[in-house]
């Protein structure tokens, strides 16, 4: 790649948009087929459970459709009007799909408690039960399939249908289950197991609600890629640190960025714009993170008596437990002040902390101004 060039491409978008797709047409057929025979099965046999389990296939069906919208819709070029692009309409697709899960599982919680209070006589033959049996077997490769596809392209919509279709299997093992029991003894509990499963289906969508919603209002990043930016960042020559790292996420593989790089204070403007756009260059290409603001902290060349200001200092500061890190300290010699940043701990009132720190610093060195800027710890 040439360090000088910038250039994001979709080619990778556009593969995971096909993936994503082809799987969940994949899903719409499977479910489709499954709900007509589970659906047949359950008005021949009169069994709520099995009756259920169709509807639920059904859902899935829909779940795989709007995932494909959603895909479609987020695959937008961007506009005026989005200039980040329409990534983000994936977690609304998500959250659709969880809401269908909810939707799934109270609805199939209210069938089985009338079903205890209003037993029925179910009749199970043999056909039947063998065909249940391979619906079992279809949902398991179907889940572990999907949910496989949807970590390879980090598609939270597939992990979710996946997901679902795990559980939908597990319904499924339970009513077939039952009907056994019922064929062998007479006794029916179909209706006691679809409530415990309903609880499950609810619990898998209340789940997936919570981490989409973690997604849009905006979650800490994940620590490795931070700690990858970080190194990368601190491979540059005259980087010697890279703190504040702040990613905005515009959907799934889709990351902005903004960082503080420390570097000598003796260096030219041509130099430090060197160093910015080379930086630019090196964390895109080895993460896929295009930073969009890069701003600098000036260091002493820490010699002498600096040095041991900043020993000093940053010993007074750190002794709290509520300072997670300081940095961006410079000695401005010619106006007599000292400038630094800390990261406090969310525990913490700020005001009450920058006080604190400023009164112990101001006692160590009264000859110097103090310009304390207090950081939010948004990344590790």
């Amino acid at each position: 790649m040439d360090n000088n060039i910038i250039v994001p491409v979709d080619t990778d978008t556009q593969s995971r948009d096909k993936v994503i797709v082809k799987t969940s047409i994949v899903g719409i057929a499977a479910n489709v087929l499954l709900a007509a025979f589970k659906a047949a099965i359950g008005i021949i046999a009169n069994s709520i459970a099995v009756t259920l389990d169709a509807v639920n296939n059904l859902t899935d069906a829909l779940s795989s459709v709007i995932t494909i919208i959603g895909t479609k819709l987020a695959a937008k070029k961007p506009d005026k009007k989005h200039p980040i692009g329409y990534g983000r309409i994936e977690y609304l697709s998500t959250l659709i799909i969880a809401a269908i899960v909810l939707y799934a599982g109270v609805t199939s919680f209210v069938e089985s408690v009338k079903k205890i209070i209003t037993p029925q006589e179910a009749d199970y033959s043999t056909v039947s039960l063998i065909i249940i049996a391979v619906a079992v077997a279809v949902k398991v490769l179907l889940g572990t399939y999907v949910k496989a596809k949807g970590r390879k392209v980090n598609s939270g919509s597939l992990i979710a249908s996946g997901s679902d279709a795990l559980f939908d299997a597990i319904l499924s093992s339970s009513v077939l289950i039952t009907a056994l029991i019922y064929v062998r003894t007479g006794v029916s509990l179909e209706a006691y197991v679809g409530v415990v499963i309903s609880c499950f289906i609810i619990k898998s969508g209340l789940e997936i609600l919570k981490e989409t919603i973690d997604d849009l209002l905006g979650k800490r990043t994940d620590p490795e890629l931070t700690k990858e930016i970080k190194r990368v960042i601190c491979e540059t020559e005259n980087v010697s640190g890279a703190y504040d790292l702040f990613l905005n996420n515009y959907g799934p593989d889709k990351e902005y960025g903004s960082v503080h790089i420390e570097i000598p204070d003796t260096l030219t403007a041509k130099e430090i714009d060197t160093i910015q756009r080379e930086v630019q260059a090196n964390v895109y290409e080895k993460t896929g993170v295009i930073m969009t603001g890069i701003s600098i902290y000036t260091i002493n060349m820490k010699d002498g008596r600096e040095k041991e200001i900043y020993e000093a200092v940053k010993k007074t500061v750190t002794s709290h437990d509520w300072i997670l890190q300081m940095h961006g300290f410079y000695i401005d010699e010619a106006n007599k002040s000292i400038r630094f940043d800390v990261v406090l701990d969310f525990s913490v009132d700020p005001r009450m902390a920058l006080t604190e720190i400023y009164n112990e610093v101001r006692e160590l060195y009264p000859e110097y101004a103090f310009i304390i800027v207090p950081d939010v710890d948004v990344s590790d």
